[in-house]
């Protein structure tokens, strides 16, 4: 099993200085650059302070400077917000300019408010079909001149400019939780990204599921690589733990207000929902936090990779970014790479 690392600049409040949260999350990086780590994930996302990401291939082309051997992804681009020759020729611009190191993450985008903002009258479940259009777009161009006449998008004949450096294209992931998507991804030879938030292995091995079902459906396909997402922290003790539970705690009252779409965002800051209105959902609950995420002692970890291991995951996907201090997030990081990432070698 492979190891990834996914990583946002991120802000709870505005206590803290963007120079430390730039400087931080390039740090964190190179440390998994130097301990073998496969693909760093850089997310889009717009007018929020939690994940400050307005353009992926910007925080690809700086990390790409900083390091020497990890490839570089987009998890994801956001197909509605961008037009065709636009996204192919910044996805080839830092493949060439990373020397071929890029990893292409499309997908639909996650939050309505976003569209709201980026893409005024489009429903989020409705923003798939932007991104069945723009996959093949994208590939036709990266070939050379191509002419499109699409629902969303018209354009005469025009090629990528430049062409990237891997052919006939970067390899192509997509997020997938939906038996749809997971198809979608098989049929169209691209590597698949899943996410079970906080919830049970048995999401997980739903997942596994919905992927041996597409490859039955399509036999004549490649086995895609599966990667699968985590939020992970790793301590030395019982305040490691309690400081990482107060923290997913924040961040998981904070999407609570994006997923509802309440609106209640302060200069980028989302309120978090009362912890008070989330302590009856299982999925809150420190035990349950602390079982289904990646969080743990090294030993409690390696325990929990080899499940997904077993169960037919590729690539582990160590997600970072969780309101933890940046002290403790580095602390983290050591002990998964010094702890456990030689089990697995």
């Amino acid at each position: 099993m492979k190891f990834q690392l996914a990583i946002n600049l991120e802000r709870m409040d505005d206590s803290r200085d963007m120079k430390d949260v730039a400087r931080h999350t390039l740090e964190m990086v190179q440390m998994a650059d130097e301990a073998g780590f496969d693909v760093a994930w850089a997310a889009e996302h717009h007018a929020l302070e939690m994940t400050i990401a307005p353009n992926p291939f910007q925080i690809l082309t700086w990390w790409a400077s900083h390091t020497d051997r990890i490839r570089l992804g987009t998890a994801v681009a956001v197909a509605a917000y961008w037009h065709p020759i636009n996204l192919a020729g910044e996805a080839a611009m830092i493949d060439l300019l990373s020397g071929g190191r890029l990893e292409f993450g499309i997908g639909s985008g996650a939050y309505q408010r976003e569209f709201d903002r980026m893409h005024a009258g489009l429903k989020q479940s409705d923003a798939y079909r932007h991104m069945h259009e723009m996959l093949p777009a994208l590939k036709a161009l990266w070939a050379g001149d191509y002419e499109h006449n699409g629902e969303f998008w018209s354009f005469p004949s025009a090629t990528s400019v430049p062409k990237p450096v891997q052919q006939p294209h970067p390899p192509i992931w997509v997020a997938a939780r939906a038996p749809v998507t997971f198809d979608y991804a098989v049929e169209n030879h691209c590597n698949v990204m899943s996410w079970p938030l906080t919830r049970p292995f048995a999401e997980a091995e739903e997942y596994k599921g919905r992927l041996d079902q597409a490859m039955a459906a399509h036999p004549e396909c490649p086995r895609p690589t599966w990667a699968l997402m985590r939020h992970t922290a790793l301590y030395d003790d019982a305040a490691g733990r309690d400081a990482a539970i107060r923290a997913i705690q924040t961040v998981l009252g904070q999407f609570e207000n994006l997923f509802r779409n309440l609106g209640d965002v302060n200069n980028g800051f989302p309120k978090q929902i009362p912890l008070q209105e989330l302590a009856e959902r299982e999925q809150y609950n420190p035990d349950m936090l602390e079982e289904n995420l990646m969080f743990g002692s090294p030993d409690q970890v390696i325990e929990k990779l080899q499940r997904y291991e077993a169960l037919g995951v590729d690539a582990f996907i160590y997600y970072a970014s969780l309101g933890l201090g940046h002290k403790e997030q580095k602390r983290s990081m050591e002990l998964f790479c010094k702890q456990v990432m030689p089990a697995f070698a």
